[in-house]
């Protein structure tokens, strides 16, 4: 069995992201679709590169304390 590279992309599941996000997969399936998450598809399926995820929750995360100031 080979070893994936420190450098090859890795990806996450419609799903994963949706529990991650802790919103559906509807949702998730909606911002893929609308060119905000990008996305490979993969058969039937799609898989959502994990660096577009982390920069996707950075940019929409606030502090809670600076909401209610």
């Amino acid at each position: 069995m080979s070893q994936v590279p420190p450098s090859a992309p890795q990806f996450m599941t419609v799903a994963e992201v949706a529990e991650l996000a802790r919103v559906s997969r509807m949702t998730v399936y909606r911002m893929v679709h609308s060119g905000d998450l990008p996305a490979v598809r993969v058969g039937n399926s799609y898989r959502v590169p994990t660096e577009a995820v982390d920069e996707l929750l950075s940019k929409t995360a606030y502090d809670a304390d600076e909401r209610h100031a």
